[in-house]
């Protein structure tokens, strides 16, 4: 299929279509940082009302979020304790040392996901020698995981640990509606888990940028001081937030087909001689690992070479993200191209 670009990388780069953009032109906007915003607003409101929560703030990352969140649940020399493949700890640039003055506690968990059972002999004694455990970050889905999830039956033990320890509980909602579409949980029964949600706009619901931060009332207001400081309070974001209502509308019905692409992508995968392991393609992230005799950086040049873009996941590690810009014809093309390689 001559001139046809895959773009496999990953969910964020997705543009907004028609619809999308018309919801932009038209939205109403006002200053935000004097809360003046309408559809920043609603978007606010909108999200929160979705997952059981108090309040909202919209920012334009998920780093931004979870690193507010950090912030708001930790003070200098806390400990926070996450999964050694957590984006907050892995892809965020030393963020919570930055940020927060707090110290990581990293698990080892199946694919990302932690349990009752590893968090609660890492949290530390009320001992002067060690730094204070405040805090427990989750990541749903797992991204260095392949996309593995939580369902919300694991996580309830979890929040009553926490709750006994009186430990805060934060999740990284980057994927969270991938994950919601695979376990069939409802969104509003996490409000009732967590203290604090980052829900993310720009992956697979396809919003151009910005994530939404969920908390309570007090976290909140707490949580707006911390974004103007780190430069996040922006004007007539509106524009911005309005994609987000679109794409919260409209396009979170079609994630499975997403799903469905990877799991298609997996099976391919698994047929080809030199790939010697595909980790499950719950969600829409596919990770393979090759054998020795292709080196990855090659191996994604030789797929630009047929239009189709993807990255290195780590050594001998390719990752392919499905996303609403990818279609079955694409998922076609990319399989036999892969077939033709050898």
């Amino acid at each position: 299929m001559k001139n046809m670009i895959v773009d496999l990388r990953s969910d964020t780069v997705t543009r907004p279509g028609k619809g999308m953009l018309d919801a932009m032109m038209n939205a109403k906007v006002g200053d935000d940082v004097f809360g003046e915003d309408e559809t920043v607003n609603e978007l606010e409101q909108k999200t929160a009302h979705l997952f059981g929560m108090e309040s909202g703030l919209f920012c334009p990352s998920g780093t931004m979020t979870n690193q507010i969140a950090i912030k708001c649940f930790t003070n200098p020399m806390d400990e926070v304790i996450c999964d050694e493949t957590a984006h907050v700890y892995r892809y965020e640039g030393g963020g919570i040392a930055y940020n927060s003055m707090a110290s990581v506690r990293l698990l080892y968990g199946d694919r990302g996901r932690i349990n009752p059972d590893l968090i609660e002999p890492n949290i530390n004694p009320d001992n002067i020698h060690y730094p204070k455990s405040t805090l427990v970050v989750l990541e749903n889905t797992v991204n260095r995981g392949g996309g593995s999830c939580y369902t919300l039956e694991d996580i309830q033990p979890i929040y009553h640990l926490c709750k006994l320890k009186n430990l805060k509980l934060h999740l990284d909602g980057a994927r969270i509606f991938n994950a919601l579409t695979q376990t069939g949980d409802h969104a509003k029964d996490y409000g009732q888990l967590f203290d604090g949600i980052s829900v993310c706009l720009s992956k697979g619901l396809g919003a151009p940028v910005g994530s939404v931060l969920l908390g309570s009332i007090e976290t909140i207001e707490k949580a707006k001081r911390i974004r103007k400081v780190l430069g996040g309070g922006m004007r007539q974001a509106g524009f911005l937030a309005a994609a987000g209502i679109y794409a919260l509308d409209n396009n979170i019905s079609r994630l499975s087909e997403d799903h469905k692409n990877a799991k298609a992508l997996a099976a391919a995968l698994k047929e080809l001689p030199f790939v010697i392991k595909v980790m499950p393609a719950d969600t829409n992230i596919v990770i393979f690992e090759l054998d020795k005799k292709h080196d990855a950086e090659d191996f994604v040049d030789k797929l630009l070479n047929h239009g189709i873009k993807c990255n290195t996941f780590g050594k001998q590690m390719i990752r392919f993200v499905t996303h609403l810009d990818i279609n079955t014809d694409m998922i076609n093309h990319t399989i036999e191209v892969l077939k033709k390689i050898h």
